[in-house]
């Protein structure tokens, strides 16, 4: 990587940040530091559990990680963050779906864990995936901030800092449903699901290593909240200020307000 690309890098309480002048240029460098951690941890430890999130915003990252050299995927474990209630099972806009085609056809995954959108007791599947993520420490999650400064989808209005719950179903708030439709996931925001389930921000916290990928302007006043503002639940990601081991990888775009 050119280090002429880095346009900035600090810290912000814990979370690290780094700028680069384009998108690629960003999605490439976070792409071989979560290669090298995987590599690091694989040398040390039999298996590796990471979770994934579905966004536009992680195509850069997924597509240069699934071309990194020795990594060992088969001794990998995955999941991913939310899901969609009330899309039909295949359907091109689900996480699930995004996750397949974007990296896990493209490496050998030793396990793939998947949110069941349609289970017939959405209760009973949250249950089920809060019962896989504790059977071991989730050691990498490489995730995005949303647009109102959700993660995963925490947005504003349901945010928890101290969660009790490691995965539940929430009500999307308008912001977010309409960054499917500015992302070009969804034609018009009455098409977008109006509930989903999500890992909560607790159980983001716990992963080991934090890799937050955050391109494009329409993510400037989010990123701005994160760094500028204090720590609090209007801005759910600000909460990533507080985990020691984070970074937030930034492009021109999405970093326009803070440099």
């Amino acid at each position: 990587m050119n280090k002429k690309l880095v346009l900035k890098e600090f810290e912000i309480d814990e979370l690290k940040v780094k700028v680069y002048s384009d998108r690629q240029s960003m999605g490439e460098q976070a792409a071989i530091e979560v290669g090298n951690k995987l590599k690091d941890l694989l040398d040390n430890q039999e298996y590796v559990r990471m979770i994934f999130a579905a966004a536009p915003s992680q195509n850069e990252l997924l597509e240069f990680l699934s071309l990194q050299e020795g990594i060992d995927w088969t001794r990998v474990t995955a999941f991913h963050m939310d899901e969609y209630l009330g899309l039909k099972d295949e359907s091109s806009q689900l996480f699930s779906t995004y996750l397949r085609e974007k990296i896990y056809a493209k490496i050998s995954l030793g396990k793939v864990y998947s949110i069941d959108s349609n289970s017939n007791n959405l209760m009973e599947e949250c249950a089920r995936y809060a019962d896989l993520l504790k059977q071991a420490p989730i050691d990498i999650i490489c995730m995005g901030i949303g647009e109102n400064g959700h993660i995963a989808f925490n947005d504003p209005v349901a945010a928890d800092f101290a969660d009790p719950e490691l995965v539940k179903i929430v009500n999307l708030d308008n912001i977010s449903r309409q960054q499917q439709v500015n992302d070009g996931c969804f034609a018009s925001l009455d098409l977008v699901p109006i509930k989903a389930i999500t890992l909560t921000i607790p159980t983001l916290m716990s992963g080991r290593y934090l890799f937050v990928v955050v391109p494009g302007h329409t993510k400037s006043n989010a990123v701005f909240k994160v760094i500028r503002e204090k720590i609090n639940k209007d801005c759910p990601a600000s909460v990533l200020r507080k985990h020691d081991n984070s970074i937030l990888y930034l492009d021109r775009e999405s970093a326009s307000k803070i440099i």
